[in-house]
């Protein structure tokens, strides 16, 4: 009689654990080998990749729409584990429907990888959209179609989803840009501030550290115009200096004005009209680099007929972003909830 009785509280219990639903997803370190990566300047080819991993994910067979979220300069994959939370609370909350996220670590030797062909440091453009993407569809879940693929991504990762977005339609259907930078030459991009004089006194690694915008530069000249034979840095810069003379490299310019989102519009104005949805925001107190060059974007969609989002809110680049009342999972989120499709 014991025995029977203790197999009856067995099943109950084993069937009422197998009735209950896990409340929170899961984080699989996983990473990605690149052909497109290869190189001879010391990136590494092979690349941590963080995916999220919705609540029940492991014992049902649904597929789910996939987010591609661009981390920014200086910083790696490492920002799920914070993220984590945010993304189990918008699924809870019904910000958005159970949803598969995943961010790529792209922190160069030069801090980021803009997401862009390089050339000599790596091709990182087409990892993110053809390597990654492709990893994702044949080892995960995924809803293999554009329309269940979102792309977006805060500062350097708000670029690189607007442009991977701007010129790879047929594989993102829609992107959300979190307050991107390096969309146009504005502010301590341009040449009347001091980021050339910077990165001109630099002849090493160590010296150019010390400046942060210095770095910036780098980073920016590495992703658009790397030049190997031109040593300490291997890359040309648009604006340079001889003697207290500020000059212009017209060719370097030009390459880099092909990089800009600002200056890109017009040539893909069709690949835009295909996507689904489009959106920036930035925050009112971000510095007028982002300011400036956000609003000269969104007129620049304008100007031509793209339809679009933008909004300016009250807070700075980095603030009202990552917490439950920030932009995550607030607008971001709530925004592919609605474009994305789902099974």
């Amino acid at each position: 009689m014991k025995n029977k009785l203790l197999l009856i509280l067995v099943v109950f219990f084993s069937l009422n654990l197998m009735g209950q639903k896990e409340s929170v997803g899961t984080i699989i370190k996983d990473s990605l080998f690149s052909k497109n990566l290869v190189n001879q300047m010391g990136e590494n080819p092979t690349r941590s990749v963080s995916v999220y991993l919705p609540p029940n994910y492991g014992s049902s067979a649904k597929r789910y729409p996939v987010i591609y979220f661009l981390h920014g300069f200086l910083n790696d994959d490492g920002l799920m584990t914070p993220m984590k939370e945010l993304l189990d609370y918008a699924i809870e909350a019904q910000k958005i429907k159970p949803f598969i996220l995943v961010i790529p670590d792209q922190k160069t030797t030069y801090d980021g990888s803009f997401y862009s062909n390089t050339g000599i440091f790596g091709n990182w453009e087409d990892f993110t959209a053809f390597d990654l993407v492709s990893y994702m569809d044949t080892n995960y879940r995924t809803l293999a179609n554009k329309d269940s693929r979102g792309i977006t991504g805060h500062s350097m990762g708000g670029y690189g989803a607007i442009k991977i977005a701007m010129k790879h339609p047929d594989i993102f259907g829609s992107v959300y840009a979190i307050s991107p930078g390096a969309l146009a030459i504005v502010r301590e991009y341009g040449p009347n501030s001091d980021s050339y004089m910077q990165f001109d006194k630099a002849n090493t690694m160590e010296e150019l550290s010390k400046t942060y915008f210095g770095k910036v530069i780098l980073a920016f000249a590495r992703s658009w115009s790397a030049n190997p034979s031109n040593a300490p840095f291997y890359c040309d810069v648009p604006f340079y200096y001889e003697g207290e003379n500020l000059k212009v490299n017209q060719e370097t310019l030009k390459k880099w004005h092909a990089n800009m989102p600002f200056y890109m519009v017009t040539d893909y104005i069709d690949n835009l009209n295909k996507l689904t949805a489009i959106k920036l925001d930035w925050g009112r107190n971000a510095g007028e680099r982002f300011t400036i060059q956000c609003k000269m974007f969104s007129q620049a969609l304008e100007n031509v007929g793209v339809a679009h989002f933008s909004e300016e809110y009250i807070g700075t680049h980095t603030s009202n972003i990552y917490t439950k009342e920030g932009r995550i999972p607030q607008q971001v989120l709530p925004f592919f909830d609605f474009y994305l499709k789902f099974e």
